[in-house]
């Protein structure tokens, strides 16, 4: 099952705790041993200490039904399993690399891809869609504590929000990763949550519908135009971010969106001219030839042109697995419009 009929069908909106699996204790009460033996193609594997060597050796018995004689400062231990999936990997009894990698992986696995690491959100990017971003999402994490909640991108957007509007002061919300980590889409949630909470908390006229405020619209439209210019397909990424944006979102004191500003920094221009050969340049080359009508394309002198024609294009990748370049064109000029 994926993550949304496990949290809300299941469990409700109260957070319940989570049943999961494994025999409870096995790790530590059964008088074994076990520790995390570094591995080159897993990274980790898991163990039980069956004797303890000379030179401070130890000879682990792997899950893997191997035995390795291993140093005594090179293995890690190993976190009870009722610790399997935790929400908060600062509440694991032993912290360390392999049992947070350990800890990531099993919520991964379950469609879970948002974890707690004490006061930071630690996500792993599905590279599929999730059904978890939805109005009855929000509606579940607005207002509500971290506590009361599964991790997600919502609730730092909401105590963030809340902390606002609240206490009156600056927030903050910094997202950060590698290439392909998710950072964009990520971005684009917590606008799409502060312009969802900060509509709905919009005081309104009597018998008059909810309905998206013109400025969080346009916030909201700002994404595919910024992509359209600043993106780009990478060896590692359909979707990369080849610059940086600093997105700042004024509200007034009740809550409501008064403004927005995005700075961009960085934009790796060289890419314009030279590119990989299994990349592509920005989209806005390949969405223009790809979806502008007759008319426009006459304009631009653009008749009988294809992908081949031009250097900027034709060096890399035409099209993109799964995304039509016509149909981002057409998201482009309703976001201008």
């Amino acid at each position: 099952g994926t993550f949304a009929p496990k949290f809300i069908k299941a469990e409700g909106l109260d957070g319940a705790q989570e049943k999961v699996g494994g025999i409870e204790g096995e790790n530590d009460f059964s008088g074994k041993r076990y520790v995390w033996v570094k591995d080159t193609e897993q990274a980790f594997v898991r163990g039980w200490v069956i004797e303890d060597l000379a030179d401070s050796q130890l000879r682990v018995q792997c899950d893997d039904g191997s035995q390795r004689d291993v140093d005594s400062e090179s293995v890690d231990k190993v976190n009870p399993a009722k610790f399997d999936k935790a929400d908060d990997m600062a509440e694991l009894t032993h912290l360390n690399e392999a049992s947070v990698v350990h800890n990531l992986h099993m919520r991964y696995q379950a469609d879970l891809i948002y974890t707690y690491s004490g006061l930071f959100l630690v996500t792993v990017n599905p590279y599929c869609p999730l059904p978890i971003y939805g109005r009855d999402y929000v509606n579940m994490y607005k207002g509500r504590s971290r506590e009361d909640t599964k991790p997600h991108i919502f609730a730092m957007a909401d105590e963030a929000f809340r902390n606002l509007v609240d206490e009156g002061t600056n927030q903050s919300i910094l997202v950060t990763g590698e290439s392909g980590a998710g950072k964009t889409e990520n971005t684009k949630k917590v606008i799409q949550y502060l312009a969802a909470v900060a509509t709905s908390d919009t005081p309104r006229a009597k018998n008059t519908t909810r309905q998206p405020s013109n400025l969080s619209e346009q916030i909201l439209r700002a994404n595919p135009i910024l992509e359209a210019f600043g993106n780009a397909q990478t060896v590692r990424n359909n979707n990369s971010s080849r610059f940086g944006k600093f997105i700042r979102i004024a509200f007034t004191r009740a809550g409501q969106i008064a403004g927005a500003f995005i700075d961009w920094y960085l934009l790796e221009k060289s890419r314009v001219v030279r590119l990989n050969s299994q990349e592509r340049n920005y989209h806005i080359f390949y969405q223009l030839l790809a979806g502008v009508d007759d008319t426009t394309r006459s304009e631009f002198l653009l008749e009988g042109m294809e992908l081949e024609d031009f250097e900027y294009t034709k060096q890399g990748n035409d099209v993109i697995s799964g995304v039509s370049d016509k149909d981002e064109w057409n998201y482009l000029v309703e976001a201008f419009h």
